[in-house]
């Protein structure tokens, strides 16, 4: 079985032009690209699956540090940057297709609520890969992580930004 190809095909480029193309596929993190494409890409990092194992495994190894700072990277969701037109391309493509920019007033002030008590505790603003959800579970999975201790979020939202990885190298493909 054939696995779909991307275009530009990772292994044939070149450590600039490899970031130059996938260094946007970690929210304001090219290092996860470069570090990738360091450690060797050949054919099977060729398919959006590779690639985002390949890259994934960069995160999930990196220190805890680096992995916040990736965290970090992210924008709240339906958050003030979101209402300002200041998210990423991408970040405004995923946060639409899961309905957070028609909000009522209501569910915008729980997303504040939300994102203000979820920074409190861990510093870093809740991470999900939207595509697939809508507003009210997404809600519902804010809530319930807010129950996860540090250590145990910073793992899932690392497991969150790989599979928006995936999501966006899928997207790639056309």
């Amino acid at each position: 079985m054939s696995h779909p190809t991307l275009t530009p095909r990772p292994s044939q480029l070149d450590r600039d032009a490899f970031v130059a193309s996938y260094g946007d596929i970690y929210e304001h993190s090219p290092w996860v690209a470069e570090l990738a494409w360091e450690a060797g890409l050949d054919a099977e990092q060729d398919s959006p699956a590779g690639l985002a194992a390949a890259m994934g495994e960069v995160l999930s190894r990196a220190s805890a540090e680096r992995q916040l700072e990736v965290i970090r990277a992210h924008p709240d969701l339906a958050g003030k940057a979101a209402l300002a037109g200041e998210l990423t391309d991408d970040s405004s493509r995923e946060q639409a297709g899961a309905g957070l920019d028609q909000c009522s007033t209501e569910e915008l002030a729980r997303f504040e609520r939300l994102n203000a008590a979820y920074k409190a505790k861990f510093g870093f603003p809740f991470v999900m890969a939207v595509k697939g959800n809508d507003r009210h579970a997404i809600l519902a999975a804010f809530e319930t992580r807010l129950d996860n201790d540090p250590a145990e979020e910073r793992r899932t939202a690392v497991e969150q930004i790989n599979r928006i990885a995936l999501l966006r190298l899928e997207g790639r493909l056309g």
